[in-house]
């Protein structure tokens, strides 16, 4: 084996070696070179600048939360969006709030609504929705947080949001006719309390955002609870 194919094979079975320790290494083995000469003929590893997204993702979930919106069209044809920030640890939905008329102003004051005192997160990831304008930034800024632009056209980097519309579309909206604002917020206020409250997660090891205990058969019979206008259904133990 050349010495060029030595290099080689040493940079490729140690990825984390630099050129420095390479030459040490080929030093103890009586081969002289110079530490350029490593440096040229090692390969190159291909590695992000950074963490990856995934990894940002996993190492602040407790101090994340997620903003995107959504449109829902009425039996008018007329077009209401709705606003939704969720928290990434337990996946809890936030703040939600719907208009016709969505803005800058509008989605800052939904900001300042949803984190009030000190509750505010460190990070808010999102997309660049012309919706977040400068008073938008001006308001996060205040409340301290750092937001986090997704790649353009890259939602999967707004994964927790998005998969959280999806959500509501198959499991609420799919299913009702909204008629007009309140109708649609009154309906969206109690799937979020189901959501929240009621539905297992895989992510939460099939608990709810909001923990339910384990009720033991001794507690009782099993009643079924209707929830979000019957599309679903509750199951508790209640003694005889």
């Amino acid at each position: 084996m050349n010495v060029r194919e030595l290099i080689r094979r040493m940079s490729t079975a140690n990825p984390g070696w630099g050129a420095p320790r390479i030459h040490g290494e080929l030093g103890k083995l009586g081969i002289n070179v110079s530490e350029t000469t490593v440096a040229k003929y090692m390969v190159r590893h291909r590695r992000p600048p950074s963490q990856t997204w995934r990894t940002f993702l996993s190492n602040h979930v407790k101090d994340l939360v997620s903003a995107d919106f959504f449109v829902v069209p009425t039996a008018t044809f007329r077009l209401l969006f709705v606003f939704v920030i969720l928290s990434h640890d337990r996946r809890r939905p936030v703040h939600f709030a719907v208009t016709s008329h969505p803005t800058s102003e509008w989605t800052a004051q939904q900001l300042l609504q949803a984190f009030p005192w000190d509750t505010a997160p460190r990070f808010l990831v999102r997309d660049r929705d012309g919706n977040y304008g400068k008073t938008f930034r001006s308001a996060a800024q205040w409340l301290g947080i750092e937001e986090v632009l997704c790649a353009p056209r890259s939602p999967w980097q707004n994964a927790y949001a998005v998969r959280l519309i999806g959500s509501i579309r198959r499991e609420c909206l799919d299913h009702v006719i909204v008629l007009h604002e309140p109708a649609l917020r009154r309906v969206l206020r109690s799937y979020f309390d189901y959501y929240a409250h009621s539905r297992t997660h895989l992510s939460l090891d099939k608990d709810a955002p909001i923990p339910r205990p384990v009720q033991p058969p001794e507690l009782g019979r099993v009643v079924e609870l209707p929830e979000v206008g019957g599309l679903h259904h509750r199951y508790e133990r209640r003694a005889a």
